[in-house]
């Protein structure tokens, strides 16, 4: 789902996706497919756009609908009894998403450990 009020402000506004990477500190494909609603937007980056755009995070962000898949087909075994195989089709940019919240908590703690371990020694 495009982000069409957040592109539409941007727009109207006059700045590039090249500005609103910089102010969200990442590079303009990733923004791109922010934008276009590949990529999650956290809470935090709302903010800042929000912020830099000088309007209401409610006046840009759009709720993407989940799209998971379930398969609820029941199948039987030797016993006769019924069992439910659920298989989920994740989209590749959640898994993308994850990877790189994944990654920002990893470099936090590693800092918060250097950072705890300056203190000890002091």
């Amino acid at each position: 789902m495009t982000m069409e009020k957040l592109r539409t402000i941007r727009k109207q506004k006059g700045y590039t996706q090249q500005q609103i990477a910089d102010i969200l500190a990442t590079d303009v494909s990733n923004y791109s497919r922010k934008e276009s609603g590949e990529v999650r937007i956290f809470d935090e980056e709302w903010e800042k756009l929000a912020k830099a755009l000088d309007v209401s995070v409610e006046d840009i962000k759009e709720e993407k609908a989940p799209q998971i898949q379930h398969n609820d087909k029941p199948t039987l075994n030797d016993n006769s009894s019924i069992n439910y195989n659920q298989y989920c089709n994740i989209p590749e940019y959640l898994l993308e998403n994850q990877q790189e919240y994944i990654n920002l908590l990893k470099e936090q703690i590693k800092a918060l450990k250097e950072e705890n371990a300056k203190l000890k020694k002091g």
